[in-house]
């Protein structure tokens, strides 16, 4: 009996020696090991992880590099194409383009402007509100009604695109026209209105000319 007591003691002393061993273990693991060993391992995993995963999307985009520029050029090639802008790179030559092609359709409308002719016309300086430049020239004339509507058509069914905006009509009785001796007929009309274009995006915004000329076109037919 005495015997198995002490057996019965022995074992408990080896499992109470074996469980102490091992919270040595845990503790040992846990303040050595952990952190400084499996925490590190775990952080350069992740990492390398992601350097996979950017390395696979760094090479899916150059896989369709030529794709993208094939694209690119067919934007550029249409958007060149394309009579939605005006052809001067700068406000100030897109300026002088609207005044000339002005006084071209006047004259076209009225030879030597007899029943028509610019009273003024003058730049509008624009603040940079919308995503594409416009170049807005202010014009007054004093024309027949033909020759009225002969120049608004003319300017809105040309290319490059121009729009006409605030129109107003006036009637006039015995008016007078630049270059002329003495009063047209009754019945002339004193115009006034913007005339404006939007100058062509640079490369930057190649890809969204489609959207540019899809805003002219609605300022076109609003009324």
């Amino acid at each position: 009996m005495a015997r198995n007591w002490r057996s019965l003691g022995a074992d408990r002393e080896r499992w109470l020696a074996l469980g102490l061993l091992l919270a040595t273990l845990a503790v040992a693991y846990a303040v050595l090991i952990h952190p400084w060993w499996t925490v590190p391992m775990m952080e350069a995993g992740d990492e390398l992880s992601d350097l996979q995963q950017r390395e696979l999307r760094q090479r899916m985009e150059l896989r369709q590099a030529p794709q993208i520029r094939n694209r690119l050029d067919e934007v550029r090639k249409r958007q060149a194409d394309r009579p939605g802008f005006l052809p001067e790179a700068t406000a100030e030559l897109a300026t002088a383009g609207l005044v000339q092609r002005l006084e071209t359709v006047v004259l076209q409308a009225s030879p030597g402007n007899r029943s028509c002719g610019i009273v003024n016309r003058s730049p509008l300086a624009e603040p940079r509100r919308d995503r594409y430049a416009r170049v807005v020239v202010q014009v007054r004339l004093r024309c027949g009604a033909p020759e009225t509507a002969a120049v608004l058509h003319s300017l809105e069914s040309g290319s490059p695109r121009l729009f006409v905006g605030n129109l107003n009509l006036l009637s006039t009785r015995g008016y007078f026209v630049p270059g002329t001796a003495g009063p047209a007929n009754d019945g002339g009309l004193d115009v006034s209105f913007d005339l404006y274009g939007y100058l062509r995006p640079g490369p930057g915004t190649a890809g969204a000319a489609s959207a540019a000329t899809n805003t002219a076109a609605g300022d076109a037919d609003a009324p």
